[in-house]
């Protein structure tokens, strides 16, 4: 079922979403040297709410690019503080050396942040650093973890370099490695509350947005690890008021995916992703974005 429903930021909306890799790295964990992130007991993968959050904080910045209100807060390269400035320089508001205490200018800072700032809108964020912070923001957009519908084995690749790094070195060639699975498919879900989407102002624009960077967000966030990630599905049930019909979880449940295959799952065809969309709730309109 599709319509215009999804694009309403006064219902609250829940959403899942399948993605796959293949022979990559989807999300490396620093602690363990960059190796694919796991789930110990199980061996499931998994990606973290920040990196899903990243891609599409990456791809907001390029398809808004030049658009008032759809700059990036947090970006790769820019401090924080400098950002909390701006909004003190706009509102034409004295910098001092003490933190700002003031509670009424703090915010006309956050309302500024929250209008200028796609991910403050949208994701939240503690703007409390510095002294010209604008302190606290609640987002209604919130990500799980993304796990794996089966163990992965994450293997490390080792690499050979010919070139040396320094003029005085003596060696021919360098090793490195690489990390990666062979395939996993990933399952994720995501949240979207109205009451919390009015106070930060966010539009039936900035919900497409979501969507439309969810649906690109692997297209330009290619690398050598990253070569063969895919997004395979995308679901959003949306409730028919701003506190919803229906718990998530409950929806969720709707969606099954199977492994088709006896032996290891290499590829999506080996699946089967089933959504019984008769027993969604009447209160409820599902529209299947992709897939």
């Amino acid at each position: 079922m599709t319509g215009e429903a999804h694009l309403d930021p006064t219902r609250k909306h829940d959403f899942a979403f399948l993605f796959d890799v293949k022979d990559g790295n989807p999300n490396g964990d620093p602690d363990a040297g960059g190796m694919p992130r796991t789930d110990p007991e199980t061996m499931q993968g998994l990606v973290t709410d920040v990196a899903i959050k990243r891609k599409i904080r990456n791809m907001v910045a390029m398809l808004g690019e030049g658009q008032e209100g759809y700059d990036i807060y947090v970006e790769a390269g820019v401090s924080l503080n400098s950002q909390h400035e701006r909004a003190y320089t706009s509102l034409g508001i004295a910098k001092t050396k003490e933190k700002n205490k003031d509670a009424s200018i703090q915010a006309q800072a956050r309302d500024w942040m929250c209008k200028t700032f796609y991910d403050v809108r949208m994701f939240g964020a503690v703007m409390t650093t510095g002294s010209q912070h604008a302190g606290r923001v609640q987002g209604p957009v919130q990500f799980t973890f993304s796990r794996s519908i089966d163990p992965v084995i994450p293997q490390e690749h080792g690499i050979t370099r010919v070139t040396r790094t320094k003029e005085e070195d003596t060696k021919e060639t360098e090793m490195g490695g690489k990390h990666a699975v062979p395939y996993g498919l990933y399952l994720g879900y995501g949240h979207f509350s109205a009451p919390l989407a009015r106070r930060t102002g966010v539009s039936a624009d900035d919900l497409g947005m979501l969507w439309r960077s969810m649906e690109l967000m692997f297209e330009h966030d290619r690398a050598s690890t990253r070569g063969e990630m895919a997004l395979r599905s995308l679901y959003v049930f949306s409730h028919h008021d701003q506190f919803g019909a229906a718990p998530a979880h409950v929806l969720f449940d709707l969606i099954s995916v199977l492994r088709q295959v006896d032996g290891p799952a290499r590829s999506f065809k080996d699946y089967t992703v089933k959504l019984d969309e008769g027993a969604v709730p009447d209160k409820v309109t599902l529209t299947q974005l992709i897939g």
